[in-house]
């Protein structure tokens, strides 16, 4: 058996004019009417979460008296009032807060503070100047006695050196006049001489070898004897000698004495010409004598010169 099935047709809903439903029209009024109430409605923090903007800050002095009135025109801020004070008319504040009771205080024990300490000074004063003048006294008195002992060696000093001294250019006085007549000398040897010594030397060199030999020793010749020596001879300013001396030996006695009798026969020689005889009283001549292998005498310059 068949069955047959039925369909039952819904019922469409009706709509508004404009094509419009009317659930979704309401639903749309109720919409704009929600937001219309929200947005008015004003929302405000409450005053624990507001802050009050930064006021200036007060400047407030600290003053050490009150008055009862008020002044007119106020200089500054103060914790009372205060019409007019202090020891100035000038517009000042105070230095200190602290009342001026406290200030003449502080200010009177230091003003003692310092009179003590002057009146301990002046005292420590007074005890260092009469220490000073028991001291003086004292060293003055040790200062005399020392000066006079000083003063009394001073004095034995002075005169010591005074009869030194004395003593001294008495001596220097003889020593010059002792000086003064010795006699000038001159010392003639070495090669080079003053010119004025020259020609004197050169004449006498001759005269001496002349003499040397026309008296040379005829045992010196027999026997062959030869040889050479250094004499100084010492001639004054008139020609005669004054010293002979043998520097140098020859070795051989024969000859020294020889030469020594030479020397003697030849004196006197000629005396000093004036530009020796101005400044030399004695005039040493030093020579080598030599007695040769063939029996003559012949002298030259040099040898040992005395100093």
């Amino acid at each position: 058996m068949n069955k047959r099935s039925t369909t039952t047709p819904l019922k469409r809903p009706e709509l508004r004019s404009g094509g419009m439903s009317p659930l979704l029209w309401w639903t749309a009024m109720g919409s704009v009417a929600l937001h219309a109430v929200v947005l008015s409605i004003h929302f405000e923090l409450p005053k624990l979460f507001k802050q009050n903007a930064p006021s200036p800050p007060l400047e407030v002095s600290l003053v050490n008296a009150r008055t009862l009135s008020k002044p007119s025109k106020a200089d500054f801020l103060a914790q009372a009032n205060l019409d007019g004070g202090g020891n100035t008319d000038a517009k000042r504040r105070l230095s200190s807060p602290l009342p001026r009771a406290a200030i003449d205080a502080q200010q009177t024990q230091l003003a003692i503070a310092r009179d003590q300490l002057e009146t301990l000074e002046r005292q420590t004063r007074e005890l260092m100047q009469k220490l000073q003048s028991k001291n003086k006294v004292t060293n003055q008195r040790e200062s005399d006695e020392i000066t006079k002992a000083d003063t009394a060696a001073t004095y034995r000093q002075l005169s010591d050196k005074a009869l030194e001294l004395q003593r001294l250019e008495a001596q220097i006085a003889r020593e010059f006049d002792n000086y003064q007549q010795r006699p000038k000398k001159k010392h003639v040897g070495a090669r080079a001489m003053e010119y004025r010594f020259a020609r004197y030397v050169e004449d006498w060199r001759q005269k001496v070898e002349r003499v040397g030999n026309d008296n040379y020793p005829a045992a010196a010749r027999e026997r062959k004897i030869y040889g050479s020596l250094v004499l100084t001879v010492g001639i004054k300013a008139d020609g005669r000698i004054d010293t002979i001396e043998v520097d140098r030996s020859s070795g051989k006695k024969l000859l020294d004495a020889a030469a020594l009798k030479i020397v003697e026969q030849a004196a006197p020689y000629a005396p000093f010409p004036a530009d020796i005889r101005n400044d030399t009283d004695i005039l040493y001549i030093t020579r080598t004598w030599s007695f040769t292998r063939e029996g003559e005498l012949e002298s030259r310059a040099g040898g040992v010169a005395p100093p």
